[in-house]
């Protein structure tokens, strides 16, 4: 079967949509549907038919069929939050906000709970993706991640983690392949539910640090206004394009895209 290794033409995103709701609903076409139940196998068909032997080749005996190759294992998105419309565009669900537009710009339905998350299912060019919002509050995210990765058997590679740093400039975006907790209590949790392992990559997407004497805590939870939400567009915009280089190219050229000087001037 051939492949399509083609990235979609981005679809610029009502952002403003991204903050009344956390997963809005998506109409989905035909090819999305068949991912909501399973992942397809990707391995070659081989054909039984052959020609009628001749009385020449009768005592030839038949090539061996070709192994199949294994079914692709999905990438697994993760975007860290809390739950509950109070939460909703605030710089703590940033993560959250990262994997909706994702979702919607790739046309994903997270459409089902499962594994204390909200999920969905689908492809990204001709990568099978599951995207994930736990539902466990931030700091127990890693009793939703660990059980997806297990029940799955995704390598750590292939788990992608999306979340807030308070120690980057608003609206910056930094690609890494592995990494501490950083100080972040949902880092923090997944690196436990995987036994202590540090590897695997994470974006991290700045909200800076409060200014003045405000509380951590307090300012983690306050929403975006108006100019922020802006600047955030075109983080999304970067995010979504790092993701997809990411899953379709490799980690070395997604880092050099999102990590560059280039693509930071764009934001600032």
């Amino acid at each position: 079967m051939k492949l399509s290794s083609s990235i979609f033409t981005f679809r610029f995103l009502n952002f403003n949509s991204l903050f009344i709701k956390s997963h809005p609903s998506f109409k989905i076409s035909a090819a999305t549907k068949r991912t909501m139940t399973q992942f397809p196998n990707f391995s070659t068909k081989i054909s039984n038919s052959c020609p009628a032997n001749t009385a020449e080749d009768s005592q030839v005996s038949p090539p061996e069929p070709r192994p199949q190759s294994p079914p692709r294992k999905p990438w697994l998105i993760v975007g860290l939050g809390n739950p509950g419309k109070k939460f909703n565009g605030t710089r703590h669900n940033v993560g959250f906000m990262m994997v909706d537009a994702i979702a919607e710009a790739e046309g994903i339905s997270i459409n089902t709970v499962n594994f204390k998350a909200q999920i969905g299912k689908g492809f990204i060019g001709n990568v099978p993706v599951m995207l994930a919002k736990p539902q466990t509050f931030m700091n127990s995210s890693g009793e939703s991640v660990g059980a997806i990765v297990s029940y799955y058997k995704i390598p750590l590679k292939q788990v992608l983690v999306i979340f807030d740093d308070l120690d980057l400039p608003f609206a910056k975006l930094r690609l890494l392949p592995k990494g501490g907790h950083g100080g972040h209590n949902g880092m923090r949790s997944i690196i436990d539910s995987f036994k202590g392992s540090r590897d695997f990559p994470r974006l991290r997407i700045g909200i800076g640090r409060p200014q003045g004497r405000m509380d951590t805590i307090n300012f983690v939870l306050r929403a975006f206004n108006k100019k922020e939400r802006e600047e955030l567009e075109f983080t999304f915009h970067n995010g979504m394009e790092a993701v997809r280089i990411l899953l379709l190219e490799g980690f070395d050229k997604s880092a050099t895209y999102v990590n560059s000087t280039k693509a930071m001037e764009q934001l600032g």
